[in-house]
């Protein structure tokens, strides 16, 4: 019998790629997002060429009960989770003075408390098949960032609850692993309004293609934590040994809104 991966955030960038990854290797999916239309032609091309079977689900992950109604409508269906990609999430850029409260605390819900909760709901079917987790974190979780505080802030709790509980599951069979990704050609940037960040501006980023493909072969791996890319490696192991107000200088130096 197949294994199922439930993929959160599947409609576009990591995620949709995430879902190839899949696919490839012979799991069933389940696809979670509110862009139904593009995961429904995600799932009809990989199902045509992987000859496996992928559901579609419509689910809005940023409000409070999400996450529950999701968790209910997969066992209304009879399906048993063997892998959890939880790689919806999204930012925003921009001076926290200036920001608007509800998007935060909205996007906190979807970055931080969405992943908690599928995670616990679906851990019965994780250790029962000793399954796999893998949480899409950020380059953004080893520090502050200044412009985008509070998607930097939920980032580090993605990082630290994915390692706890890597400690935790082990016994129990359970892998989980965090993927920290630095920037990458995946829609983040329209959806967070950055294009005008000393981050992106001008650069070329991986595709989200190369960073799932390199995710999915760490969580195969029972990594814990993985950073794709030498230079994101190098700067956020160097954090450890820099002093935490030079941090947050120099990201707010490399992040800074810069002139058109």
């Amino acid at each position: 019998m197949n294994k199922t991966a439930l993929i959160t955030g599947a409609s576009s960038g990591i995620g949709k790629a995430l879902a190839g990854e899949f696919a490839k290797d012979g799991y069933n999916l389940v696809l979670a997002a509110r862009g139904v239309a593009q995961m429904q032609a995600l799932a009809d091309d990989l199902q045509r060429r992987h000859k496996i079977t992928a559901t579609v689900i419509g689910a809005d992950l940023e409000t409070s009960d999400g996450a529950q109604k999701l968790h209910a409508d997969i066992k209304a269906r009879g399906i048993t989770i063997n892998a959890l990609a939880n790689n919806a999430g999204y930012g925003t850029f921009g001076e926290f003075k200036d920001s608007a409260l509800a998007p935060a605390l909205a996007m906190m819900q979807l970055n931080m408390n969405t992943v908690v909760a599928l995670t616990r709901l679906f851990l019965p079917d994780l250790i029962a098949t000793r399954g796999k987790v893998l949480n899409t974190a950020s380059t953004a979780a080893f520090q502050p960032g200044p412009y985008m505080a509070v998607y930097y802030a939920t980032k580090a709790f993605v990082l630290s609850f994915s390692e706890a509980i890597a400690a935790e599951l082990a016994p129990h069979g359970v892998s989980v692993t965090a993927l920290c990704p630095g920037p990458t050609a995946s829609g983040f940037q329209d959806k967070a309004d950055m294009h005008a960040s000393a981050l992106v501006k001008g650069k070329k980023l991986p595709s989200s293609e190369a960073v799932a493909a390199k995710g999915y072969r760490a969580l195969n791996r029972g990594q814990r934590v993985y950073i794709p890319g030498c230079m994101n490696w190098v700067m956020a192991q160097s954090v450890r040994f820099t002093p935490r107000g030079v941090v947050t200088a120099l990201v707010a130096q490399l992040s800074r809104p810069t002139a058109a």
